[in-house]
């Protein structure tokens, strides 16, 4: 279903009795992540929250604010216009077993015609409803000297053109935060070689009215991209969007192999071609119904600008380090723009609900590649991909290894710290009995690998930054070939017959 505005998917979440209004004026500082937290904590991810009155500098703001629109099966498989997130992954299964592939080129060229299916392509369109309001700004001159520490955004100040990046409701989400974030920006860039688009998710800090930080980790597109602008000496150009249909976020942070356009996902996954519109201060292009589209660019020959603290996805704040500055030059939006945010801090949080529907939505290309996969599962308590449950049709010696290396080698499951292998018979989304056969069916010493490779720069464990070990644990059952030389035995199971006599005899 596609929505062509993010009022239209609020109001369907109100209708589904997924969405809570929320009236009396409230701070954009801390109150608003109080309130989302507890409500995200709540058994299967609570409701959505719509803000009414949200109060930035101690000012109401003429945007309302809409939280954890997403954090919950119900809520994405209405987002998606589908009975549920696997009905989606089962379609896309479906279109992609039509021609098997024969290689992972061949994969990925399936995965794209697959999409297209839905004449999903984005196209073209000369105005939307994100340019009813349109301000635009100089761009400054390029800086070469290091820049001063950010200056507080949580006081009211002298009063400046509206809206800037001060007037937006943008959330400062934890105590020692060390500032106001963007949380749900879609950041649009392009590769300056080959022309081809990517959209990610990067958090921004707002650093005063113009610009922000772009945390753009160095394994993520955009950075590539900056790097690519830096050999070339240009300056990059940048555009963020936020709001429109909600499948867009879902599609910003989707493992979508390199060089598939995210917007073609987002129209696969709406049924109807993203409409998109050239920007007014750079040549790059965003959904014409989104609700905020901030432009600007990134120089990348400018000194980077200290980022952080952040409260982050591992439950701990990340630290300060260096970023490229965003400068903004421009500022459309609807006349009744929603503004959207989400947090992340100690688990389970609304982004369990998107990580752990892009993997579903993504195991039939696992399988493409990985046929033996029966199931993949992220534990909330991983926080996002530190660890990882595989359950396998096991038929050969070693070949839990091998998925561990296959997988570690695959886009963001290169981040995974810890890996569990489990037999086809057990079910990987109840941590309780993954645990169990953990236990039961391993040698530490036996069925450990350890290993190096990259690690998230998020993650405040590692010696080094970016560089961590990893340890994958094989807790299927044991092969001959595998070292294992006595009998391996039956798991204790009742009679079938058994247990349908008791059912019948007391209406069990």
């Amino acid at each position: 279903m596609a929505f062509g505005s993010f009022r239209e998917f609020l109001n369907q979440l109100e209708a589904a009795g997924e969405l809570k209004r929320i009236a009396l004026p409230v701070a954009t500082e801390l109150e608003m992540t109080e309130l989302a937290d507890r409500e995200m904590k709540k058994p299967g991810g609570g409701k959505a929250l719509l803000f009414e009155e949200p109060v930035v500098n101690r000012k109401p703001s003429p945007f309302p604010v809409a939280i954890n629109t997403l954090g919950s099966w119900k809520r994405l498989a209405l987002s998606l216009g589908a009975e549920s997130v696997e009905a989606v992954a089962a379609e896309l299964g479906s279109l992609m077993k039509a021609k098997p592939p024969v290689s992972v080129r061949d994969a990925l060229k399936l995965l794209g015609t697959a999409l297209e299916l839905r004449h999903a392509r984005p196209r073209r369109v000369s105005d939307g409803p994100c340019k009813e309001v349109i301000h635009r700004f100089e761009a400054p001159p390029p800086r070469t000297e290091p820049w001063p520490p950010a200056p507080p955004l949580g006081e009211p100040g002298a009063p400046v053109p509206s809206p800037t990046l001060l007037e937006l409701p943008v959330l400062r989400c934890w105590p020692l935060d060390a500032g106001r974030f963007i949380t749900l920006p879609c950041v649009v860039t392009r590769d300056p070689d080959t022309g081809e688009r990517n959209v990610g998710m990067y958090r921004m800090q707002i650093y005063d009215d113009r610009t922000t930080g772009m945390h753009w980790q160095l394994q993520k597109v955009g950075a590539r991209h900056a790097r690519r602008h830096l050999e070339l000496g240009t300056r990059m150009p940048v555009a963020v969007f936020l709001g429109g249909d909600p499948v867009y976020p879902f599609a910003a942070t989707a493992p979508l192999p390199d060089g598939l356009d995210e917007f073609l996902l987002a129209g696969y996954l709406r049924r109807k071609s993203v409409e998109l519109v050239q920007c007014e201060t750079n040549d790059l292009e965003v959904p014409a119904n989104a609700d905020f589209v901030i432009e600007g660019y990134v120089d990348p020959r400018e000194p980077l600008r200290e980022e952080g603290p952040f409260g982050d996805h591992t439950g701990f704040y990340t630290l300060p380090e260096p970023y490229p500055v965003f400068h903004v030059t421009a500022i459309t939006h609807r006349k009744e723009a929603v503004y959207p945010a989400t947090i992340v801090g100690h688990p389970p949080m609304e982004d369990f609900y998107l990580g752990s529907a892009a993997v579903k939505l993504f195991l039939p290309v696992f399988k493409m590649n990985f046929p033996e996969i029966v199931d993949i599962a992220l534990p909330a308590e991983g926080v996002f991909h530190n660890l990882v449950f595989v359950s396998i049709r096991k038929t050969y010696p070693m070949q839990a290894y091998k998925i561990m290396h296959g997988l570690w080698g695959m886009g963001q499951m290169m981040f995974t710290k810890y890996l569990v292998v489990v037999d086809d018979d057990v079910d990987v989304h109840n941590t309780s009995e993954v645990l169990f056969r953990l236990c039961a069916n391993t040698d530490p010493q036996r069925d450990s690998l350890f290993t190096k490779g990259p690690a998230d720069v998020l993650d405040h464990a590692t010696s080094e930054i970016a560089i961590g070990g990893k340890l994958g644990l094989d807790a299927t059952r044991k092969l001959p070939g595998e070292g294992f030389k006595r009998p391996w035995p039956s798991l204790i199971r009742m009679d079938p017959a058994v247990k349908a006599k008791m059912d019948r005899l007391f209406n069990l």
